[in-house]
C-alpha cells in the first residue's frame, strides 16, 4: 500500500520532467540561438555607445548629454537584442507584456517627474543648439554671471560676487538670455550733467578728446556723445562706447571714463551742478523760554 501510495506521487512527477526533458531537448536549438543573440548585441550595444560618444563628442561639450545619449543607445540595442531572443524562444506573448509594461512605466514616470523630465529635455536642446557656452558671460532670469557648467538638470553661474548660481535647466531655455560673450563685443553707457552757462560743443568735444587716451576701447566702434534733456538745473547728456571685453569689464571701464572726463572738466572749469536740497529751518526760542534758559544757566 504504502509503494502505491508513493508510485501515485512520484509517476505524474517523473511523468512531468519527462516532458520538460522532451521540451528542452527541442527548444536546445533555440536556447542557443537566443544566447548568441544576446551576446552579439551585446557587443553591438558597446559598439553603438562608443559610436555615439565619438560623434556626439566633436558636436557637443556637454558630457552629461554624451553619456546620457550614449547610455541610452547601449540599452535600446540591448533590449532590442532581448527581444529577438524571446521571439525565438517563442515567447511572443511576454514580449507583449514588456512593451505594454515600459509604456506604462514611461507614461507613469513622465508624469511622476514632469519638472525633472522638462529640465533634462532643456538642457538636451540647449547642449544642442549651443546658445551659451562653458566661459560665456550671460544675463539671464536676473542673474548676471559666468558660465562655469552646462548639465542636463541645471546650468551654473558666477555671479562675480563669490557665490555660484545654480538655475534650472528649464528656465534657461525658455526665457530670454543676453549672451555678452557670443559677439565678443559689448557696449557701455556714462550719463551726467553739466551747468547751462557751460558751452556744449566745448563739453562734447573736450569729453571725446579725453576718452582717446584710453586703451580699452573698441577701435572699429565710435564714441557716441548725446545730450539728453534740460532738468531743473543741469543739462543732462550720456556717453555710450564700446569695449574690448578681453581687457576691461564694463564697470571698470565706465569708472576709468568717469575720471577722465572729470578731470579734463575740471581743468576747464565746466560745472558739476549739484541738485537742490531742502534746508531746514530752526526757528529762534519763544520769549517764555529764555528766561527759563537763563536761569538755568546761572544755577
Amino acid at each position: 500500500m504504502i509503494f502505491a501510495q508513493i508510485s501515485k506521487i512520484v509517476d505524474p512527477i517523473a511523468v512531468k520532467l519527462d516532458r520538460w526533458t522532451v521540451e528542452a531537448y527541442r527548444l536546445l536549438p533555440n536556447m542557443i540561438m537566443a544566447i548568441i543573440i544576446l551576446v552579439v548585441f551585446r557587443l553591438l550595444s558597446r559598439l553603438g555607445g562608443r559610436f555615439m560618444e565619438r560623434i556626439l563628442g566633436r558636436a557637443s561639450q556637454n558630457i552629461a548629454l554624451v553619456g546620457l545619449i550614449s547610455a541610452i543607445t547601449r540599452i535600446a540595442i540591448f533590449m532590442t537584442g532581448m527581444f529577438f531572443a524571446l521571439g525565438v524562444l517563442g515567447l511572443d506573448k511576454t514580449v507583449t507584456s514588456l512593451l505594454a509594461g515600459a509604456g506604462v512605466l514611461a507614461l507613469a514616470l513622465g508624469f511622476a517627474f514632469q519638472d525633472l523630465t522638462t529640465n533634462f529635455i532643456s538642457g538636451a536642446f540647449i547642449a544642442i543648439q549651443r546658445p551659451i557656452k562653458v566661459g560665456d558671460i550671460i544675463e539671464t532670469n536676473g542673474f548676471t554671471g559666468k558660465v562655469l557648467s552646462i548639465g542636463l538638470r541645471s546650468v551654473k553661474l558666477d555671479n562675480f560676487a563669490g557665490q555660484h548660481v545654480e538655475l534650472p535647466s528649464k528656465d534657461i531655455f525658455q526665457k530670454p538670455i543676453t549672451n555678452f560673450t557670443h559677439s565678443g563685443e559689448r557696449r557701455v553707457q556714462m550719463e551726467g550733467s553739466i551747468g547751462y552757462k557751460d558751452d556744449l560743443a566745448m563739453v562734447e568735444e573736450l569729453a571725446l578728446t579725453a576718452m582717446k587716451e584710453l586703451n580699452f576701447l573698441d577701435p572699429l566702434k565710435p564714441i557716441e556723445f548725446n545730450f539728453t534733456r534740460f532738468s531743473e538745473k543741469s543739462v543732462d547728456f550720456e556717453i555710450l562706447f564700446w569695449i574690448n571685453q578681453n581687457k576691461i569689464g564694463p564697470g571698470p571701464a565706465k569708472s576709468a571714463v568717469m575720471k577722465v572726463v572729470k578731470r579734463i572738466f575740471d581743468e576747464h572749469n565746466i560745472t558739476f551742478p549739484t541738485p537742490a536740497r531742502p534746508v531746514e529751518m530752526v526757528p529762534p526760542p519763544s520769549s517764555d523760554e529764555k528766561p527759563a534758559a537763563e536761569s538755568k544757566s546761572q544755577a
